[in-house]
């Protein structure tokens, strides 16, 4: 006898919770940076220490506070993570480079490593929410101008850990990362040497222009995975800056295309 066909729902892992918790992560996020615009940081700028420890001391509560963020995400059950390598990450005159395929992978990474320099965009410095923790942490606006390669450059020149997205916003679903030559230029210049980060989604989430509300219809998973160090400097000698930029914009560019690929195939056995 053959059975009747029932409708099935595609939509799994308590939907409708995950899209209630998801709301709620973002009202605790815009609160938490309210947090250390109005108390947190004014606290801190009252104790003692020179610019340097000011700006670490910022560093590492906007950290932790991210990696809470993102362990309350997990056990609220939007979403869940694996990170491989991250003993790896925060060396002095370290450039990490990543793929940026959703709005929250620099919240991870920024959590991951306690005292980071990041380059993160423009528009956060105009934020309410956002100006305060930025300006702070003393993190690099990415305008696009000489000054933000001079000042990622020297930050790395410094001994800093600069967390870069060679793409300058976030990847389109089903394409693949495209890399501006900016952040190889500040590697050759400043970086004592290049670790890559693969990040995979999936399925995607917080893609760009996709509201926050427009959830899988399963539970995401993100996978960092740190991948071997490259040295930028056997790039230099391989010709003048504009020619060593395109070179080593190029190895990583191929390099990211095929750790992807390889994540891809290994997900998707034939």
């Amino acid at each position: 006898m053959e059975l009747a066909k029932q409708p099935v729902s595609t939509r799994q892992d308590a939907w409708y919770w995950r899209l209630i918790a998801t709301a709620i992560s973002f009202g605790l996020f815009g609160l938490g940076c309210l947090g250390l615009r109005l108390i947190i940081f004014p606290v801190l700028s009252c104790l003692p220490g020179n610019t340097v420890r000011r700006r670490e001391r910022a560093r590492a509560t906007v950290s932790r506070l991210f990696w809470l963020f993102i362990r309350t995400m997990a056990r609220m059950g939007v979403l869940t993570y694996d990170v491989q390598g991250a003993e790896r990450l925060g060396r002095p005159g370290q450039m990490i480079i990543a793929n940026h395929p959703s709005l929250i992978d620099v919240v991870f990474l920024i959590g991951l490593v306690r005292n980071a320099n990041c380059v993160v965009k423009q528009s956060l410095w105009q934020n309410p929410f956002t100006r305060s923790p930025v300006r702070a942490t003393q993190y690099i606006s990415n305008d696009g101008s000489v000054d933000m390669l001079d000042n990622a450059a020297r930050a790395l020149q410094e001994g800093q850990t600069l967390i870069i997205f060679p793409e300058g916003t976030r990847t389109q679903p089903g394409q693949s990362p495209a890399f501006h030559r900016g952040a190889a230029s500040i590697a050759l210049r400043g970086a004592k040497l290049l670790t890559p980060v693969i990040i995979k989604v999936s399925p995607t989430t917080l893609t760009k222009a996709e509201p926050w509300y427009r959830i899988p219809d399963r539970r995401v998973h993100f996978s960092f995975r740190v991948g071997a160090d490259i040295d930028p400097h056997t790039f230099t000698a391989l010709g003048p800056p504009p020619k060593a930029s395109r070179l080593l914009n190029d190895f990583v560019h191929d390099y990211f295309i095929k750790e992807l690929a390889t994540d891809e195939r290994s997900e998707h056995p034939h």
